[in-house]
């Protein structure tokens, strides 16, 4: 991942143009459809985007991300994040352009979906029914819907054009300088209101070659999967995280009477999937990785402590696991422990690194669900938000901590040798017990299963390092 600082800086200018002209109604659907996924901070960025194009005009003048700096009173990495959200959610396209070592950007405001889009787009409004609850979401729903007018027992008695209008005749229009007036001056164009694109996922992520292998030509002929049975195999997946081998058996659900792919039958039989797995849970939308907004350290990587804490904020917990495993795939258990923490206790990811690293070193390499919440928990309720924070709240409640972890373990470990003397994160330590612990002798066992955390660290401090002598 690309820092900041080296996708934009406050120096550089930027020329905003709409894509279409917004309407009213497309205001509201930002306010109450959008914002609820992507935030308040991108959705006034949206908005002030937009009101840097005079009325009636859709190019703005040129100006600087200083002025986005002070408008905001933030820094420019907030604003950075926010840009990306809007990006990512489809509602801005970013060019850039490099002259004589001056960068400039056109930020391109794309117009949203339309009401019925977004409650049928079969991703964006499961993510908000998820965050907004039923109630909330039927109500909204509500809000952009009304009765059909029953029209059948009508008749319509509209004039057409030429039953109300006469032509002055052929010769007078071809002599008329009407049309070639009606031409727009060179590189200028009418406004108009543009057609609005769904989300598109890529569908580089799904294995489409794996889901053929398991299916028969005879039972489900490719010529079914369509470019839009396509796309929507690939948002289901993204969405519900299914594998080719799941899907497979989604696709034949899915199977209609007369041999056709239904992508309603899909959409509710991915769900249904999901539901099965996840306890009757809907995913919800989260950041990827920590949030830039809760963010430190990442132009001074000095320390040791200070390169662990950027790796832990530019990591996703998942991508962590696998790290953490030589590149396997973490287990279906893991996973849904750690998905459980950050859906329940609201903890942002860079957090959750935190929690894991500090659980697994505690707990001989081993994910414990029951302690893994119990300080998730705690975590929650001290409202944490930073990798900093979190490491500095393990360290002064460790011995809590301690105690909690060896009720659990009193009633498995009675008939047990004496437990080895327990191995802490390197961020724990002090700088002036360090070389005490270093001293501290460990089973083979458990130096085998720590190596392949020590060399994981090692590895980023490397590249956190390297990132730091390029500033």
């Amino acid at each position: 991942m690309k820092q900041y600082w080296n996708e934009v800086q406050p120096i550089d200018a930027f020329t905003v143009v709409m894509n279409g002209i917004l309407h009213q109604h497309d205001k509201k659907i930002i306010a109450l459809l959008y914002q609820p996924l992507i935030g308040p901070i991108s959705t006034t960025l949206y908005n002030t985007l937009l009101y840097m194009v005079e009325e009636g005009r859709t190019l703005s003048e040129e100006w600087t991300h200083y002025h986005l700096m002070n408008a905001f009173d933030l820094n420019l990495e907030e604003i950075y994040h926010a840009r990306l959200k809007l990006e990512g959610i489809g509602l801005l396209k970013t060019y850039t352009q490099t002259n004589n070592d001056r960068r400039s950007f056109i930020y391109e405001l794309q117009p949203p979906l339309s009401a019925e889009q977004f409650f049928t787009d079969g991703m964006l409004n499961i993510y908000l029914y998820q965050k907004l609850g039923q109630t909330h979401f039927l109500k909204l729903k509500k809000s952009f819907t009304e009765k059909k007018l029953d029209m059948k027992d009508f008749s319509e008695v509209t004039r057409s054009f030429q039953d109300v209008f006469t032509s002055m005749g052929a010769n007078t229009l071809a002599h008329s300088e009407g049309h070639t007036a009606s031409i727009p001056e060179h590189e200028e164009e009418y406004f108009h209101r543009q057609k609005s694109h769904p989300i598109s996922i890529d569908g580089s992520h799904f294995d489409f070659d794996l889901l053929f292998v398991g299916l028969s030509e005879v039972m489900v002929p490719r010529k079914l999967f369509t470019s839009a049975i396509k796309d929507a195999i690939a948002k289901l997946s993204y969405l519900y995280s299914i594998n080719a081998i799941d899907m497979k058996n989604i696709v034949l659900q899915s199977l209609t009477p007369d041999q056709k792919i239904s992508i309603d039958d899909l959409r509710k039989n991915a769900r249904d999937w999901y539901q099965m797995e996840n306890e009757t849970r809907l995913p919800q939308l989260v950041d990827r990785i920590q949030p830039v907004i809760h963010r430190e350290n990442e132009t001074r990587l000095e320390t040791k402590e200070d390169k662990l804490i950027s790796y832990l904020e530019t990591v996703s917990p998942r991508q962590l696991l696998i790290d953490l495993s030589d590149g396997g795939e973490p287990s279906k258990s893991d996973l849904q422990a750690v998905e459980d923490i950050m859906f329940q206790q609201k903890l942002p990811p860079g957090v959750t690194n935190v929690l894991v690293h500090y659980v697994m070193l505690k707990t001989d390499m081993k994910l414990s669900k029951n302690y893994l919440e119990k300080i998730a928990s705690h975590w929650s309720r001290k409202k944490i938000k930073t990798v900093k924070s979190a490491m500095d709240l393990a360290k002064s409640e460790h011995r809590q901590y301690q105690e909690w972890a060896s009720s659990k373990k009193d009633s498995t470990q009675k008939r047990k040798k004496p437990i080895r003397t327990e191995k802490l994160p390197d961020w724990f330590v002090s700088q002036e017990d360090s070389s005490h612990n270093d001293a501290e002798m460990q089973t083979e066992e458990l130096e085998d299963k720590l190596r392949r955390l020590e060399a994981i660290q090692r590895k980023y401090q490397k590249n956190g390092g390297d990132k730091g002598g390029k500033n």
